[in-house]
């Protein structure tokens, strides 16, 4: 069935109802799973530890949420600052005061769930289904039973929509932000150049070198043509004898922060799991919402109607514009909030 649709509201808790001190309250910590977990591309992990944070009362109905390769469990909050804080907290468009919000480490990435050790070649292909597995895993760790829905944006809507196929009971809904079945060939092109490019400067010892252009050009694909246009218009310097130019100081820089938190394996990783991604869209049940981005390079706007297209559930489609292109998610707080209200039974009358 293919249908554009009112969700069905969520059993969200009103904001009344969960008091101010506890809009915060943090659980955390590190499930070992014994034995061997085994992977969907083949191959195992032996004793495997996930890292994951729940933030908000213990009343609200939890949603999961996810993000890019370099998201992890600190999804909201100021100590550390979470990689979505723009969009995740009280008042915010993904509202504390009425969730709980689940996140964890991605398996194979730089977190402290497991993942490859620096210099480590060996690290095993790693598949949204492993990500999804994870999930449920600390679903039933944490004995929610289910959760309200899982939130994805970008690789971590790829994880959503595994999870929506192989879990359908776990979860009532998925969002789905910047994502698709599978990657645009285009796309896969810009991210073998990057893991390319890692792999050689790895050859030559200098691996973060490596995931500094790499994340350089990353950025370069992640926003759109027309900010660009806007905040780099100017005339080049001359540094250190030759001409340097904005767009080039401001890739550089977010690569070398970048390269200074993120191991270059777990790079190579998680990237090569968004280009090994596929979903078979016929057996996604699940309510679901997708958001794509009109400005998006990464993954275009009919890639996503094709998606819709093709769910065996109820879905709908928002599309947004967003000088932001695919980080849209990271930014747009304001567009994003009446979708998650619409999605999550959110309503202004409970404020």
């Amino acid at each position: 069935m293919n249908a554009l649709t009112q969700p069905a509201a969520l059993d969200v808790a009103p904001a009344a109802s969960i008091p101010e001190a506890v809009e915060s309250a943090t659980r955390e910590g590190v499930l070992e799973i014994p034995g061997a977990f085994k992977l969907h591309l083949g191959g195992h992990i032996d004793q495997m530890k996930v890292a994951w944070r729940l933030v908000g009362d213990d009343a609200a109905p939890v949603v999961a949420a996810l993000g890019g390769i370099s998201a992890g469990r600190f999804v909201t909050g100021n100590t550390p600052r979470g990689w979505w804080s723009e969009i995740v907290g009280p008042g915010s468009a993904l509202d504390t005061r009425r969730c709980r919000v689940l996140g964890f480490d991605f398996l194979g990435g730089s977190g402290q769930t497991t993942g490859p050790r620096r210099d480590q070649s060996n690290f095993p292909s790693i598949s949204a289904y492993d990500q999804a597995a994870v999930l449920a895993h600390l679903i039933e760790h944490l004995k929610l039973g289910s959760v309200q829905a899982v939130v994805g944006a970008s690789y971590g809507g790829m994880v959503a929509l595994a999870f929506a196929e192989r879990f359908p009971q776990l979860t009532r809904r998925i969002v789905v932000i910047s994502a698709a079945d599978r990657s645009h060939p285009m796309a896969t092109a810009w991210r073998s150049v990057q893991r390319a490019t890692v792999r050689y400067a790895l050859k030559k010892n200098d691996g973060p070198e490596g995931l500094r252009l790499a994340r350089a050009l990353a950025m370069a694909t992640y926003r759109s043509p027309a900010e660009f246009a806007v905040r780099f218009d100017a005339e080049p310097e001359r540094i250190d004898g030759r001409f340097q130019f904005p767009v080039e100081t401001y890739l550089l820089a977010r690569g070398d922060a970048y390269a200074a938190s993120y191991l270059p394996e777990a790079f190579l990783c998680l990237s090569e799991s968004i280009d090994l991604h596929r979903v078979d869209p016929a057996r996604i049940t699940v309510p679901t919402t997708l958001v794509a981005v009109r400005e998006d390079q990464l993954v275009p706007l009919c890639d996503v109607q094709r998606l819709q297209s093709s769910l065996a559930g109820p879905a709908e489609i928002v599309e947004i514009s967003s000088l932001y292109g695919h980080d849209a998610f990271l930014k747009e707080g304001a567009v994003l909030q009446p979708v998650f209200e619409r999605a999550l039974g959110f309503s202004e009358q409970a404020r």
